[in-house]
């Protein structure tokens, strides 16, 4: 049923896309262009066509308003509530507020499904309950299938992420709004009625929705910018819209089949959970949801949607999606013998921020089967871990760096293994370019709970996305 819906949707989106292409093409064509930068003594005024100038309110990009260079002052300065630099703060709060109230009824509608259904405890006391006991006891390394956690839950990171760069914000502001909902509405929301938040989702979904939903974010306006098409098909182009950002585009076409601007906003999930059968077994079940909020009449100017065509600019705004990292590397794991399993050589990943050349967060992970001391049967180790770099002699290629951190180890994917580990080491940083470096690193863990101490030497691989380094 949910699948039949959304496909109507989709195909009412795609029919009512098709038939309003021509006015969203000469929406587009109207080029304007003005300087990116304004003297700190001149104001700012927004770039519109001259088809919708008598609005305010358009879909028009943090790039094309001229802004004072002043601006960039404190690159990692958040506006998000004040809209200080004229972003549509009325928009971003209109979606905001329609994502929480679905929130709330999906909530309220799962809890009145049979058990055996949900999955969840319908007493109230038990509901609240649970909730608490779940937030309490994460958040730890969930074991969904890997196109969940990194394939899905980037997605709709990056359509939270776009919802906040629609409505004129830069881009680290809008990776800010993407954390605050995938972590609060939804990690420590909705989903903690339901399981235990994780670690990957708390990091994977904002960070590599920024990437995500950057590429979406200009995809999107590109394709519109140039027809609606995609190799001359406007069916291809619809698809691609739709895909792009599923809730925005059906948004539009539900409001153009009905002739008004009846749905304020949308959002969308994915999730997948292990739910008990009657006869012992589990059934894993795999959930794709986009849901609206539906009124009637006009809305507000802050929700109507238009598009401008600009020339391509370029921005220099020191924070884009080019300080997001990913490394791959090998390291070599010399363990403390209360583990009771052999050192091994280990494969490991990570995901980090390079917010400056002096500064970087990663999250880090490394999994590895590996014999026993004792019976030599095959034992599987990891270890996750949260971790700051500070980086000497910022401006030249080869940077020392000392790390510190906190993370977890655990054997056999078994939570009652898991042991809290703090952690701290130094390190060699070499950037090849802007794009590609090179790091070495020793870092000891130590756990109070076991008395552990714990040598990991490793080796990896960065690379960052976008145009990468550019302090």
């Amino acid at each position: 049923m949910r699948l039949a819906v959304a496909v109507g949707l989709a195909l009412a989106s795609s029919i009512a896309l098709a038939e309003s292409g021509n006015d969203d093409v000469g929406q587009a064509q109207t080029e304007t262009q003005q300087p990116l930068f304004l003297s700190d003594n001149a104001l700012e005024q927004p770039i519109h066509s001259s088809k919708y100038s008598k609005s305010p309110y358009t879909n028009t990009t943090w790039e094309q308003v001229p802004r004072q260079v002043s601006v960039y002052d404190s690159p990692y300065n958040v506006a998000l509530f004040s809209g200080e630099n004229g972003e549509d703060i009325d928009r971003l709060w209109s979606q905001t507020k329609s994502i929480f109230w679905y929130g709330v009824g999906v909530a309220g509608f799962i809890a009145l499904l049979p058990e055996d259904i949900s999955n969840w405890d319908t007493s109230d006391d038990r509901l609240l309950e649970k909730w608490w006991d779940n937030v309490r006891e994460g958040p730890v390394w969930d074991r969904d299938v890997w196109y969940i956690n990194y394939i899905g839950h980037p997605y709709f990171g990056g359509v939270y992420y776009q919802i906040a760069r629609k409505s004129g914000y830069r881009q680290w502001d809008a990776f800010v709004y993407s954390f605050m909902m995938s972590t609060f509405y939804w990690e420590y929301g909705v989903e903690a009625f339901a399981e235990v938040p994780a670690v990957q989702d708390l990091v994977v979904t904002p960070v590599l929705g920024w990437v995500y939903g950057e590429w979406a974010f200009n995809k999107e306006r590109e394709i519109i910018q140039g027809g609606g098409k995609v190799w001359d098909s406007e069916w291809m182009g619809n698809t691609a819209l739709f895909l792009l950002d599923p809730v925005d585009t059906l948004g539009r076409g539900v409001n153009h089949l009905m002739g008004r601007d009846v749905v304020k906003a949308g959002t969308g999930y994915i999730g997948f959970q292990d739910v008990a059968l009657p006869n012992g077994q589990t059934d894993s079940q795999f959930n794709v949801n986009m849901n609206f909020q539906f009124g009637e009449g006009e809305t507000s100017p802050a929700m109507r949607r238009s598009y401008t065509r600009v020339r391509n600019v370029t921005t220099h705004d020191p924070v884009d999606y080019g300080i997001v990292g990913i490394s791959v590397g090998g390291r070599y794991l010399d363990l403390d013998d209360e583990w009771g399993i052999e050192n091994s050589w280990a494969p490991m990943i990570t995901l980090g921020v390079y917010y400056t050349p002096s500064l970087s967060s990663r999250l880090q992970y490394t999994r590895i089967d590996t014999d026993s001391k004792t019976t030599g049967e095959s034992i599987t180790y990891e270890n996750y871990s949260f971790d700051f770099q500070y980086y000497f002699l910022a401006d030249d290629d080869l940077r020392p760096y000392i790390n510190a951190g906190i993370g977890e180890t655990l054997l056999e994917k078994d939570r009652d293994t898991t042991t809290f580990q703090v952690n701290g080491g130094l390190g060699l940083h070499y950037q090849l370019n802007s794009n590609w470096a090179l790091q070495a690193d020793w870092v000891h863990f130590y756990s109070g709970k076991l008395s552990t101490n714990d040598d990991l030497f490793s080796g990896q691989l960065v690379y960052r996305f976008g145009r990468g380094e550019r302090w």
